[in-house]
């Protein structure tokens, strides 16, 4: 049985991926387990790590589950990271949002079936 699991995204310039994701997750790098890589620990056994691979930089796609949407969509205004709002998507809400790299980050509502 799986226990755990962390998405990876791959970026070109890691200390402007460092900028950009600290923005998301309002917070540092929880680890820095070696060169090129650094690690968000968002909740027991979950997280997100984003890797300094230039060759495969943007073609990465996160879907982050946020309690509410709302909320998260105007701090990340705030913060300088822009997007066009939330809207409908696959069940729930979801705001699209593109690192510098042009990976995909998904936030949603709560999706049916898979919220605990």
């Amino acid at each position: 049985m799986f226990t755990g699991m962390l998405s990876n995204c791959t970026v070109s310039n890691l200390a402007r991926a460092e900028h950009w994701y600290a923005r998301l997750f309002n917070r540092a790098p929880d680890q820095r387990p070696m060169d090129g890589l650094l690690e968000w620990h968002l909740a027991p056994g979950f997280g997100v790590q984003v890797f300094a691979e230039p060759e495969r930089a943007g073609h990465s796609t996160l879907v982050l589950e946020v309690a509410d949407l709302d909320a998260q969509a105007a701090r990340l205004l705030d913060s300088g990271i822009g997007h066009h709002g939330p809207q409908p998507g696959g069940g729930a809400r979801i705001l699209q949002l593109e690192d510098p790299d042009g990976n995909r980050v998904v936030l949603a509502s709560p999706l049916a079936g898979l919220s605990r």
